[in-house]
């Protein structure tokens, strides 16, 4: 098929790529002039795994194209797919002006049929708003092509996007047309022949089916993260609590596991933008609320923990952080809770050493003036990380960071205290080689005499 993708970001870029690997030709339209350049020269602009070849792939084939022109995207378009931002505004609503934008941009631009497929993130009755916006236009301007309007909303996990896409759990089509459904379902033929993952409905179901899922998922993170601090009261390892309950087949053992919060480009936003719709209708989503109040405070838990070791005396301190990134297998720092961690260790006067194989740019791009005070200092290496450390905080649980040689960090760490901030690490383990070890809802275990600064 002919598709338009607009919109070169992190679920634009994978859907147009992947799209294109399965023989369609795929125009990409992206404004932004900096990663325009760096597409078009095969440079994938952001860390995805399984990403960057398939980029490089479509280039080479000229299945993929990447544009700035209207024209050259919509020009032979049978299907266009608006995959465009909707952050959070300030009342945590979703912010469509982008959405509308391209909705307009469409119906000013289009000159033949096709089908328009909201592939971004939206609140219930954007297709509709989207269709409006786009017969505005063509009415303007007097243009009988027929355009229809339907909703199908991305399931990528950050770090395993590509493989999500080719081998999907569900795709979800949200049209009223039969005619539209079908061209769908034509389209993700190739992603499903060995098995039926296709689920037709409403487009307002499927807008919600979206935020329902990334709610639903949020809140099973916030319930372990709210046992996980009874636990710590009670003496009890929430660890063996979560193979408890996971072994229930109702229940099941995914995103039950205890941490410092959650963070991302989809819960938080996704989750505040379910409120807001609540709220509007006059109805109270109390456990949304529950959900999103726990996290915030799930992501001060580990300066919290190093604070109450070091008698709330930070400042002088030096602090090793394993893990920037939200989530391993990415760069994204969108609402990490090593940033929480991150801002609150550097107001209290700490050194802060971290690692990070991919969200190193990131973090030196948000605190130029910590790297040059010397502060903070970054680097890939996990053991240069931990150098003279008063502290290590595991905060991302990359993999070069789950089986490190533990004795040879004991020798170069100033105090052998660890804190555990995602339960990867065996405590009587670690106790063994001399180290005190704090988890979450887990018993302190070890002991390590605390120094002055």
């Amino acid at each position: 098929m002919e598709l338009c993708v607009i919109g070169a970001g992190y679920v634009g870029l994978v859907t147009a790529a992947c799209f294109a690997q399965m023989g369609n030709r795929v125009v990409c339209l992206e404004r932004d002039q900096a990663r325009l350049a760096q597409l078009r020269q095969g440079q994938c602009p952001i860390y995805e795994p399984g990403l960057a070849p398939l980029l490089q792939e479509g280039l080479h084939s000229s299945q993929l194209i990447f544009t700035d022109s209207w024209e050259q995207a919509l020009a032979r378009a049978e299907v266009v797919f608006i995959a465009v931002g909707t952050p959070s505004q300030e009342d945590g609503s979703a912010d469509l002006q982008h959405v509308l934008a391209v909705a307009d941009s469409l119906g000013c631009q289009l000159r033949r049929a096709c089908l328009v497929v909201n592939k971004s993130t939206v609140p219930v009755g954007t297709a509709e708003r989207v269709a409006r916006h786009i017969a505005v236009g063509l009415r303007a301007r007097g243009a009988t092509c027929q355009v229809e309007v339907a909703s199908n909303p991305e399931f990528l996990k950050e770090g395993s996007a590509v493989e999500d896409f080719m081998r999907p759990d569900r795709i979800i089509i949200g049209t009223d047309s039969e005619a539209a459904s079908q061209c769908l379902q034509r389209l993700y033929a190739p992603f499903v022949r060995n098995r039926e993952r296709v689920l037709a409905m409403t487009p307002r179901a499927a807008e919600f089916s979206k935020y329902a899922a990334n709610a639903f998922l949020a809140t099973k993170v916030s319930f372990i993260n709210e046992l996980a601090g009874l636990c710590a009261h009670l003496n009890v390892d929430i660890e063996q609590v979560r193979r408890g309950i996971g072994s229930d087949r109702r229940i099941g053992s995914h995103f039950i596991y205890a941490g410092c919060g959650y963070g991302g480009s989809c819960f938080p936003k996704d989750v505040r933008a379910l409120i807001h719709t609540a709220e509007q209708q006059g109805y109270r989503p109390a456990i949304l609320q529950a959900v999103q109040a726990r996290n915030v405070e799930q992501k001060t838990l580990l300066f919290r923990a190093l604070q109450q070791h070091f008698g709330g005396f930070l400042r002088g301190r030096n602090v090793a952080l394993w893990g920037l990134a939200f989530k391993p297998g990415t760069d994204d720092l969108r609402e990490a809770p090593s940033l929480v961690l991150l801002d609150a260790l550097l107001a209290a006067g700490a050194r802060v050493q971290a690692c990070d194989p991919a969200a190193l740019a990131g973090v030196a791009a948000a605190y130029p003036e910590a790297l040059a005070s010397g502060q903070l200092r970054l680097g890939e290496d996990p053991y240069a990380c931990v150098e003279g450390a008063d502290a290590l905080v595991l905060v991302t649980e990359w993999k070069q960071f789950r089986q490190p040689d533990f004795r040879r960090v004991r020798g170069l760490m100033r105090m052998p205290v660890l804190f555990d901030g995602r339960n990867i690490y065996d405590p009587f383990e670690l106790t063994e080689l001399g180290y005190l070890y704090h988890g979450i809802g887990r018993p302190q275990v070890g002991h390590c005499k605390v120094t002055a600064a």
